[in-house]
């Protein structure tokens, strides 16, 4: 007999009643009402009864090194760890619109050119609309199958009769599992959905690539197990006034996580940027208070990127502290350490920060770069535009060792800036034609670059 539950939508986690705001993550108006299955006849515990007994083997066993198959679009190669795993199951998310049907579609017509049988089921597209944009992408002529269907029971038969190498599901809270008593895209139908899929690609050998919504806070839609259940998680980003999208890992069992794959949209979709630094500065020109060139690592690779800040007398009691693409905490932190440290006040002024062309940025190593954009945006300072800056901040104002130094200068290098600016702890004096200027301290920092500041 089945019985009422009260799943969160955010989480995943059960409930024995509704409630305004679940206990579990904190989200608001997130508690659904779900039909839960019969238990069914209840079964011997399983200490009564015996199963069968599992092979071991230990830590000397070798095995054979993984099979990849390469796509030849080299940005999500790169992404994936270095090609395509056999039997693998990976999570693409990513805002509607922002082009993740179109770079999946690519993918599947460059691994079915490649002679991978590739199927691509849609949800949310008939297969006369996917042969459109493939028209319109220049891949009408790869060797791709479609269908559109929400079926799991039925996909899950055609795979089994098809026997892909590569299969999209686009998108996972469209398919609905008829075993499962709930509506299409609720928690319990992409659990059981997600399940069954990634079981598939294990059992078969299926590398699967299951397409999530996300929610406003950006996190994909449904709950977080489906996450764990995965071996790669993807998130596809960037801003809508942008051409940028940037592809990332923040999971792989196969590769580094934070990797990131750099694509630019285009009326015929999705190009590489195989060289995203020279892309991200290619409109950086004259010298302007508030930009930074800020030198960073996303996973393996070194990528320049500016960083923006203004600085503006405030009219509120309380002044704005508005940032795109870098954490508002670790702003705050960083604005609280100029004023106790630096004696540098921010206080009765509006700060705005922007990092360009879309990016994000994560790593600490961004702190130095963010504290001398927003000094020279406050003082009105250009700093030279043959420099790149980086190093973490301390609650004290040292500025701490920072890793992959030498990966960040030859990137500089290449690029052709001449001076960096960086903490104490690096030890050479100059790579690459860069002579590096290490600074202990933010002190010691502001008093090289800016000299004396008036607070």
């Amino acid at each position: 007999m089945s019985k009422t539950t009260f799943t969160c939508s955010a989480c995943g986690a059960g409930h024995k009643k509704w409630a305004g705001r679940c206990e579990t993550c904190g989200e608001w108006n997130s508690i659904v009402e779900e039909a839960a299955l019969s238990t069914g006849p209840k079964k011997k515990s399983l200490g009564a009864t015996k199963g069968r007994r599992i092979e071991l083997s230990d830590l000397t066993t070798k095995d054979p090194p993984l099979p990849r198959a390469i796509s030849g679009l080299d940005e999500f190669d790169r992404v994936l760890g270095g090609g395509l795993v056999p039997a693998s199951a990976i999570l693409v998310g990513g805002d509607p619109g922002i082009g993740k049907s179109t770079l999946l579609l690519q993918a599947a017509a460059a691994f079915a050119r490649k002679g991978l049988k590739s199927i691509y089921f849609s949800g949310e597209e008939a297969a006369s609309q996917i042969r459109m944009r493939a028209n319109r992408l220049g891949l009408s002529d790869a060797p791709v199958k479609l269908a559109a269907e929400t079926n799991l029971r039925d996909i899950l038969t055609t795979l089994d009769a098809e026997r892909p190498e590569f299969a999209i599901i686009d998108s996972i809270q469209t398919m609905w599992a008829d075993h499962v008593d709930s509506a299409p895209g609720s928690v319990s139908q992409v659990r059981a959905a997600a399940h069954e899929l990634t079981a598939f690609a294990k059992r078969r050998g299926i590398s699967v690539v299951l397409v999530g919504h996300v929610t406003k806070d950006g996190q994909i839609a449904g709950p977080r197990v489906i996450e764990h259940m995965v071996d790669t998680v993807l998130y596809f980003e960037g801003e809508r006034g942008h051409q940028f999208r940037i592809l990332r890992a923040v999971k792989n069992r196969f590769g580094p996580a934070d990797e990131i794959g750099v694509f630019e949209m285009t009326g015929a979709g999705l190009a590489e940027v195989t060289n995203p630094s020279a892309l991200f500065l290619s409109e950086r020109d004259a010298p302007a208070s508030g930009s930074v060139v800020f030198a960073g690592i996303e996973g393996t690779r070194p990528v320049l990127v500016e960083i923006q800040a203004l600085v503006a007398q405030s009219s509120l009691a309380t002044p704005r502290r508005n940032v795109v693409g870098w954490d508002s905490g670790r702003l705050a932190m960083i604005l609280a350490v100029l004023e106790a440290r630096c004696g540098v006040t921010f206080s009765g002024m509006d700060v705005y920060l922007n990092i360009a062309g879309g990016m994000r940025i994560s790593e600490p190593a961004a702190d130095l770069a963010v504290a001398a954009a927003l000094i020279s945006a406050r003082q009105d300072h250009a700093l030279p535009t043959d420099t790149v800056i980086f190093g973490e901040i301390s609650l004290s104002g040292a500025l701490r060792p920072i890793s992959q130094a030498e990966a960040r200068l030859k990137e500089a290098a290449k690029l052709g800036f001449s001076a960096a600016l960086a903490p104490s702890s690096i030890k050479t004096e100059t790579s690459g034609g860069i002579t590096i200027k290490k600074l202990s301290d933010l002190n010691d920092f502001i008093v090289e670059v800016f000299g004396n500041i008036e607070a």
